[in-house]
């Protein structure tokens, strides 16, 4: 394969329960409980910087499933702690890798929000990055006392009002604003001090953050939303987009139209990457890879399966079609995933799959590119997408936790840095350096102080 001297690719470790796939926690090789243990997770974050991993990446929602008792009974629950909590816990035992953590801006006032990435990105030298979510279930909605959740186009349009508010937080002081002068008795420059007054459609804030400008100025910004809405905010906002994506065309054209947008806000097309997720089934040979994928497919429950569908179309029952039927191909959008909807409609129409044939292939990664092969072969499709305008680099959603995540490091990696498409050791120390990413400059308002 081509040896690359200089653009190489990015790629993050998304830590998700007791992995990726719907039946992780079943595999007889997996403790079901390591993902509430910070020993676990330290470890794994070890795993991951010791292989040169861009950032450790969590997801996160804010409420319990409201699907019944039973159903959630034969299901782990991924998302247990709070992703933030979880990050700062992890920076004291990793040096350079980036902590990535997703929060909603529908439920979390933007001064919080503001307040928590400061203090995570001074705390770890510079290494945060915010997943910014709109949060598209019902039931999180009912958790934060709202009848229903807000319509998909106001909540992202609260999410565009949300970032203005946060950045102008985290531009309270500039750069050298300490002067920490002892003798003349200047702790800052007042001159340096910018309180932000911002009266909106959504919110109105005024004050400042206590804390000083962050090292890397901003908390590195993602997003993972793939419709036209999600488009539109990453190409303003964004610096690193997650994205789900079948096929090397749909990920193609994904990654041409998100960069086109680009010029619009003034921002070239480096300055957003873009990372499909992909979960990788890895083996020494072929049918090691295969038995590997096999084994975990065999554990799927299909009362779990087909809940996983319903959640990311918005509830929709399913139970009354003929589960070995052609999928429904007339389902209603509804306010939540409309990216997800389309992309389970457009695979099954595309492949003529059953409800059961669609769950089993979304279940190894809600929706995202698989791979089973080995080391070579893997690397050879990654190669691939990424050197003919099909991503920047890839989120890997490892299906079982350690045990995929040491796959991938310790057989596909060294195959990467072999081919000169990975890097051998990290040349900077913050996340945006990891990413190519230039710290913001700030943007000097003078506000009276």
């Amino acid at each position: 394969m081509t040896q690359h001297s200089q653009r190489q690719l990015h790629l993050g470790a998304f830590f998700f329960g007791a992995g990726h796939h719907l039946a992780a926690w079943r595999h007889p090789d997996v403790d079901p409980q390591a993902y509430t243990r910070l020993a676990s997770l330290q470890a794994w974050a070890r795993i991951a910087e010791a292989a040169k991993f861009d950032a450790i990446f969590f997801a996160d929602n804010v409420g319990l499933s409201d699907a019944p008792a039973g159903v959630l009974a034969r299901n782990a629950l991924p998302h247990v702690f709070d992703p933030l909590l979880v990050q700062a816990a992890l920076a004291g035992v990793t040096e350079r890798i980036g902590l990535v953590a997703t929060v909603s801006t529908t439920y979390l006032p933007p001064y919080h929000l503001a307040r928590k990435f400061a203090t995570l990105d001074h705390l770890s030298g510079g290494r945060s990055g915010w997943n910014l979510v709109t949060s598209g279930s019902e039931f999180e909605a009912r958790a934060f006392g709202l009848p229903h959740q807000l319509e998909h186009a106001e909540r992202y349009k609260i999410a565009h009002e949300y970032m203005k508010v946060v950045r102008g937080l985290w531009d309270t002081w500039e750069d050298d604003a300490f002067l920490l002068d002892k003798q003349k008795n200047w702790f800052f420059d007042p001159e340096k001090l910018h309180r932000i007054c911002h009266q909106g459609l959504k919110f109105n804030v005024e004050g400042g953050l206590q804390a000083p400008r962050l090292p890397q100025g901003y908390p590195v910004l993602v997003q993972a939303g793939s419709s036209s809405d999600g488009q539109d905010l990453a190409a303003a906002t964004a610096e690193l987009v997650f994205t789900a994506q079948q096929t090397v065309e749909d990920a193609r054209a994904f990654y041409a139209s998100l960069k086109s947008r680009l010029p619009v806000w003034g921002r070239s097309e480096d300055d957003l990457k873009i990372l499909p997720g992909v979960s990788p089934f890895v083996g020494r040979s072929e049918s090691e890879a295969r038995e590997k994928f096999e084994q975990l497919q065999d554990l799927i429950d299909p009362v779990i399966g087909l809940g996983l569908i319903s959640t990311f179309l918005g509830g929709v029952d399913l139970s009354k079609y003929p589960i070995d039927g052609a999928f429904p191909a007339d389902l209603p959008v509804g306010e939540g995933w409309k990216s997800r909807h389309d992309l389970f409609n457009k695979l099954a129409q595309r492949e003529n799959l059953s409800i059961r044939d669609l769950y089993k292939r979304v279940a190894t990664g809600r929706g995202h590119w698989t791979l089973v092969g080995t080391p070579q072969t893997i690397a050879d499709q990654l190669e691939h997408w990424f050197t003919t305008g099909a991503a920047d680099g890839f989120n890997i959603l490892s299906p079982t936790l350690p045990h995929g995540l040491k796959d991938f490091a310790e057989l596909v990696i060294p195959e990467l840095q072999r081919r000169g498409l990975f890097r051998t050791d990290y040349t900077g120390t913050t996340l945006r350096e990891h990413l190519g990413l230039a710290r913001p400059p700030h943007p000097v308002r003078r506000v009276p102080a």
